[in-house]
């Protein structure tokens, strides 16, 4: 699913052994822009709505906000990080 062969910034070779394997690179970066995306769509709940605000609603966006940016992130990482190469994940990510 890597995009990196197509676009010509693959050389097909293994990784090194010791480097993070794809699921737990994507499992990371969507942790951590959830968090960011959370945080980021409840100020902009707060810009929107103003005083109007209420907590069902923030914490509507957040969740959202969440949910879009942790699968943006993991979708990206999925497709242009050099750990999510085919080669790279039947050597290294698949449980024996």
């Amino acid at each position: 699913m890597a995009l990196r062969r197509m676009l010509g910034f693959s050389d097909g070779e293994l990784m090194r052994s010791d480097s993070k394997p794809c699921t737990r690179l994507m499992r990371h970066t969507a942790g951590i822009f959830s968090v960011g995306g959370a945080l980021g769509f409840w100020v902009l709940c707060r810009l929107h709505y103003g005083p109007r605000v209420t907590i069902p609603r923030a914490r509507r966006w957040a969740i959202c906000g969440a949910v879009s940016m942790s699968a943006s992130s993991a979708l990206l990482v999925r497709l242009f990080s050099p750990e999510c190469e085919p080669q790279n994940i039947a050597a290294y990510d698949l449980r024996k």
